[in-house]
């Protein structure tokens, strides 16, 4: 794929981009998907300051891939985490949860590629005029916090295609290489992939999780929390907690209460499956097993490009 933008943007073998999930994407698992080919992301976002600064110099030592940092910009001590990514030379930085334009051209100014996180094309002009190198449209179907227009991969890709002119990263609902030429077809040239990359072997979610997930069916995930920030949960004690609360009007200070600290923490590092913030994109029903990191980066070209030749010639 020598001709792909994201592939020359990151110096990478394959457009495949492992999302910077919180409690999941330590170094292990984004070495792992760096040296397998792809684009591991470090998840800043459960990190403290000084854990992310282990983390990064630890995926320096096993890869020599380039890898990035994943940067939700509504972190309570985002000073700091830029200043890290900055001191320890991080080349590749995403960000999400905010406006593009605070950090970017600070980052830009020390060489760094910028990738910024939307959900709408009105959101994807916003980071072009900010002067990002690309752009994730990440669609209803995906996994933790998701945007509020609620609005599917399928129908986001080619609204957002049309919209910009930046490298166009897909992500919500994707896993196989088939519905990584699906998005391809509507424009995408890069795939986000974080649901099937949390339940690997180097993910560093709790095992109970991982078990857990693997076991769900269709419709086992639901968006909840619409009045604090839309995040996917998968049915528990803790989600039908949520679930009475907002049906008799909850504010969204009593959902915060609820809430508390530390929730998703206890439920995805800590295996807390009752009383934990489970947070898994709907994909998550297709998948049953828990296997490498590598495995999965294989099976998708390998997906992928069997897709194309079995569509090839098939006109109407």
């Amino acid at each position: 794929m020598n001709d792909n933008r994201i592939c020359n943007l990151f110096g990478t073998d394959y457009p495949i981009i492992q999302a910077g999930m919180v409690w999941c994407s330590g170094w292990r698992l984004a070495s792992a998907v760096s040296n397998a080919g792809g684009l591991g992301l470090i998840g800043a976002g459960s990190m403290h300051p000084d854990t992310l600064r282990e983390h990064i110099r630890k995926c320096s030592a096993a890869t020599d891939k380039p890898f990035g940092v994943n940067i939700p910009l509504m972190y309570p001590q985002i000073e700091e985490i830029i200043q890290i990514v900055m001191e320890e030379k991080v080349k590749i930085v995403f960000t999400s949860a905010g406006s593009p334009k605070t950090w970017t051209p600070k980052l830009k100014e020390k060489g760094i590629t910028v990738v910024h996180v939307v959900s709408s094309s009105r959101f994807a002009i916003k980071c072009e005029e900010a002067g990002v190198d690309a752009v994730v449209a990440e669609g209803f179907e995906a996994g933790g916090h998701n945007g509020r227009e609620e609005t599917t991969t399928l129908s986001l890709i080619p609204q957002v295609k049309e919209a910009t002119t930046l490298p166009l990263i897909a992500a919500g609902g994707i896993a196989t290489g088939a519905s990584m030429a699906a998005v391809f077809a509507l424009g995408a040239e890069g795939v986000q992939v974080g649901t099937r990359f949390a339940l690997t072997r180097e993910s560093s979610a709790s095992d109970a999780f991982k078990q857990h997930c693997i076991t769900l069916n269709e419709g086992d995930t639901l968006l909840s929390l619409k009045k604090v920030s839309p995040t996917r949960l998968v049915r528990n004690a803790f989600f039908m907690q949520v679930q009475e609360m907002e049906q008799r009007g909850a504010t969204a200070e009593e959902l915060r209460e609820l809430l508390g600290r530390g929730r998703a923490k206890k439920g995805i590092f800590e295996g807390d499956l009752t009383e934990g913030e489970l947070e898994i994109g709907q994909i998550a029903s297709q998948i049953r097993e828990i296997i490498p990191a590598a495995e999965v980066v294989r099976e998708m070209i390998e997906s992928y490009n069997n897709t194309l030749q079995q569509l090839t010639g098939k006109t109407f």
